[in-house]
This record gives structure tokens, sequence and C-alpha cells, in this order.
């Protein structure tokens, strides 16, 4: 089997609830979807070869997805499902991984299918590399899928996908109960889907 995935990494240790609203990351997560956001699930892959769970390039801005959307309006960005993907090992030049087409979370327009076979990746993809601890966010409007893995070593790569407070992408959401050594930011982050948290804005 060329590649394994693991749900639910919140229950691992502290490392990984400590990835719930990393201080480096979470203004770029209240810039694209406000100030109450809720994490919507977690899961790692590890990719040994070749093409992730995936297999072609997914995703994009039409047509439109009422759970993945992007759009911009009154100086602000609007985004649904949105990810954080962390390195948990280097991606270098070659070796595959994370590729997207740019821009592509605007599009008026379906992506063309041909573009679509990540085998032979169109000249519009953009590869995105990294060190370990690089973390690459991103709409899950926008076209993206998992390059051929050519690396001389695993591709590991751990997801946490968050989605405005009042939105659920996945039918089970984490909850804090249980989850010892949260914080109160972390706890209102892990709060269930609630329109009661519906204002964008930030600081409201």
């Amino acid at each position: 089997m060329s590649f394994h995935s693991f749900p639910d990494v919140l229950d691992w240790g502290q490392p990984y609830l400590d990835l719930i609203d990393l201080p480096t990351v979470t203004p770029h997560l209240e810039a694209i979807l406000g100030s109450k956001f809720r994490l919507d699930h977690t899961y790692l892959d590890i990719i040994r070869a070749g093409l992730g769970p995936a297999g072609t390039l997914h995703g994009g801005g039409t047509p439109f997805d009422p759970g993945q959307y992007f759009r911009f309006a009154d100086g602000q960005m609007y985004n649904g499902l949105s990810v954080l993907a962390y390195n948990l090992a280097d991606v270098n030049p070659g070796d595959g991984g994370f590729g997207c087409v740019a821009g592509s979370h605007k599009s008026n327009f379906p992506i063309p299918s041909e573009w679509k076979n990540l085998a032979e990746p169109h000249p519009s993809v953009s590869r995105v590399i990294g060190p370990a601890g690089t973390a690459v966010l991103f709409t899950e409007a926008l076209t993206h899928g998992s390059l051929p893995w050519t690396g001389d070593h695993e591709r590991r790569t751990i997801f946490y996908k968050y989605s405005p407070h009042s939105v659920a992408w996945h039918c089970e959401y984490p909850t804090p109960d249980g989850l010892e050594g949260v914080t109160d930011r972390q706890r209102s982050i892990l709060l269930g889907p609630d329109a009661r948290h519906h204002s964008f804005r930030r600081g409201k």
C-alpha cells in the first residue's frame, strides 16, 4: 500500500492540541475565516510513493459548493472549509506533494477535465515545497491535489481543517470533551457548529 491515512489526531497528545491555535498561524486563520472559526476535522496522511488518496485535482470556485467557497465583499474575504497542512517531513523541489492552480478559487468556470490528471500535471499546476514544519494554508475552493510523490522518504502531512463557526463540513467533528489540557480559546474552537457565532468581522 502506497499511503496510509489516520483520522482524528487530537487525542494523540499535547503537541497536537497546541496546533489548534498556534500563535504564528491564528492571525491568518482569522483573516480568511473571521475571529469565530471552528475546527471541523483533522487527519494525518503518509504517502510512500505515487499519487495521494484523491488522485486528481479537485476543488475550485465553480461549481459553487456552499461548504467550501471563496467570496470577497466589503473589503474582506469570506471562506468556507479551509485547510492548514503541516509538513512533518521536508518537501524538496522535484519530490511532488501539494500542488494547486493559483487563483482558481476565484474562477467563474469549471477547471477543464483534461487538467485534472496529476500523473501528468498540467503546466498551470504550481508546486508548493517547504521543509518540515512548513504550514500551507488554503481554502478548499482552491483547485488542488497531491502530485505524485517521488521523494527518497515518506511524505507526512497533518491536516487541520477549519470552517466558519456556523458551518460543518464533516459529519463527525471534534469536541473538547475528554481532552485534557485544552485552553478556553481552544475549547471555543472545538465547539460544534452554532449560528450564534455567525458574526464574521474581527473582534465581534
